[in-house]
């Protein structure tokens, strides 16, 4: 008996990774590479656009898309996204809020940590081959307001607008 007290701890360990991870069974993105925002069990496509880059001196680049608010609203403050991955790379996408001014959208970052505008925490699971999951991860949730996401060192953006 005092043998079995010593392994048995050792085999509910053991048996915890014997456990199948659960099929996921929900909607599926009907496109890749655009996340697609969660409502329930439907799926609404972000709005996919191109951000253009403008400088300003030396420190800062200014990422502006046209337009004043985005055409994809969301009444939840901690969105999630699901994305088909084929080239995107889910690990390496950013969230940023977007200021609006003179009727379009931007993000300012600069070498200066100041006035640079900071990525917002986002948390990857993979639910499936090429499926992913992305939620926002910022305690409190997201403001109201226009907010992009983007894949590191690109200028594509799916934005959405939070109300």
């Amino acid at each position: 008996m005092p043998h079995l007290r010593r392994v048995l701890p050792l085999l509910i360990v053991c048996a915890g990774f014997a456990v199948p991870q659960e099929k996921y069974d929900g909607p599926r993105p009907p496109r890749p590479d655009i996340p697609f925002l969660v409502h329930a069990n439907n799926l609404v496509e972000t709005e996919v656009s191109e951000a253009r880059e403008e400088k300003r001196g030396k420190d800062t680049t200014i990422y502006v898309v046209q337009g004043a608010a985005s055409s994809t609203r969301t009444p939840v403050a901690e969105p999630i996204f699901l994305l088909v991955s084929e080239t995107i790379a889910p690990d390496k996408i950013e969230l940023y809020r977007m200021d609006v001014k003179d009727g379009r959208r931007q993000v300012v970052l600069s070498t200066k940590p100041k006035d640079s505008a900071r990525p917002l925490r986002l948390m990857v699971t993979r639910l499936a081959d090429k499926l992913y999951r992305i939620e926002v991860n910022e305690g409190l949730g997201l403001e109201n307001g226009e907010y992009s996401l983007t894949p590191a060192g690109s200028n594509q953006v799916f934005l959405f607008s939070v109300y």
